[in-house]
């Protein structure tokens, strides 16, 4: 049972970070309308990926994450994302 939960737990955070993923890229437009390149573009979506999983940093408790506990979450999250 705890196999199916921890595997069930995976596919939602990878599919999560996935579609955290398309939006960034559908958000990363400029001023203009026109689509961000190059360094502009990385630098939004590094932006981006930290944003969204800040919002995700917290704990089973509902509380949000706080040292060591939060940086090895964003750490694996903006790996994934």
């Amino acid at each position: 049972m705890k196999r199916i939960c921890v595997a069930a737990v995976i596919t939602v955070l990878s599919v999560g970070s996935a579609f955290a993923q398309a939006t960034c890229e559908s958000k990363a437009v400029g001023k203009d309308g026109k689509a961000l390149a190059g360094a502009a573009k990385t630098s939004f979506m590094k932006k981006c990926a930290v944003d969204s999983c800040a919002t995700k940093a917290v704990g089973s408790d509902g509380k949000a994450l706080k040292g060591a506990a939060k940086n090895s979450f964003m750490k694996k999250c903006e790996k994934d994302a």
